[in-house]
C-alpha cells in the first residue's frame, strides 16, 4: 500500500466521522436541514481548510476534492433520515467514532506538512488544527463552548501524533497505521478516565472583601 492510498483512507475515515459528528449536534439544536449540512460540512472540513490557511497551502484546494465533498454529504443525509433511537444509538457511541476522526484527521495533517517540508512545530500544529478545528467552528456555530478546550485530554494526542510523525519521519503504512490506534486508544483512555489538563477558575475568586 503507498503513501497516497493511506493518506485517502485517513481522510475518508475522518470525514465521514466529523461529518455525521456535525450533522448530529445540528440536529440537537433542530436545525433545518441545510444547517445540519452546512454543520456537518463545516464539521468535516474547518480543520483543513484552516490549517491549509496556516501553513499557506491555497484554501480552494478545497473544491478538487470532489470525493470527500460527497462522501461527506452521503454522510450527513443518511443521518438527517436515519430513525432517531438509531442516532441515539451512534451517541452512546459518539466519543470513540469521534476519536477516530481526531486520530485520523491528526495524521492526516501531520503528512500534509511532512509532504510540504515544514519544521516539526508545522507539523504539530497542522496535526492539532486539522483534528480539531472542525470541532472547534462546529461548536462555536452551535453556540456551544468548544468541547476540545474544556473536556476530557483531546487536543494533546494530536499534538502528540504530529510530534512522532515529525520526528520519526516513518511514514509506512503499518507505522501510521499503530498510530493511529495508540490515538484513539489514548482517547479513549482520557474520556473513561476522566483524565484533564490543569485548569484554573476564577469563580472561586470573584467575591473579593465587601
Amino acid at each position: 500500500m503507498e503513501l497516497d492510498d493511506v493518506f485517502q483512507i485517513f481522510s475518508l475515515i475522518g470525514t465521514i466521522a466529523f461529518a455525521v459528528s456535525g450533522a448530529i449536534v445540528a440536529m440537537e439544536e433542530e436545525y433545518d436541514i441545510l444547517g445540519v449540512f452546512v454543520l456537518g460540512l463545516v464539521t468535516a472540513f474547518g480543520g483543513g481548510v484552516i490549517r491549509n490557511l496556516l501553513i499557506g497551502v491555497p484554501v480552494t484546494t478545497l473544491w478538487s476534492q470532489g470525493l470527500f465533498l460527497k462522501t461527506a454529504g452521503i454522510s450527513i443525509l443518511i443521518v438527517f433520515v436515519l430513525p432517531i433511537a438509531w442516532i441515539h444509538h451512534w451517541k452512546r457511541s459518539e466519543a470513540f467514532f469521534d476519536a477516530i476522526g481526531l486520530s485520523a484527521f491528526a495524521i492526516q495533517g501531520a503528512l500534509y506538512a511532512v509532504k510540504a517540508n515544514l519544521p516539526i512545530s508545522a507539523v504539530m500544529v497542522a496535526a492539532m488544527l486539522t483534528g480539531i478545528g472542525g470541532g472547534m467552528v462546529r461548536d462555536i456555530m452551535a453556540g456551544r463552548k468548544p468541547l476540545v478546550l474544556r473536556d476530557e485530554i483531546y487536543a494533546v494526542w494530536a499534538l502528540a501524533a504530529g510530534l512522532v510523525i515529525g520526528l520519526s519521519k516513518l511514514q509506512a503504512p503499518w507505522f501510521l497505521f499503530i498510530l493511529f490506534l495508540l490515538v484513539v486508544a489514548f482517547r479513549m483512555l482520557s474520556v473513561h478516565y476522566k483524565w484533564k489538563l490543569p485548569r484554573r477558575s476564577l469563580r472561586a475568586a470573584s467575591g473579593g472583601p465587601s
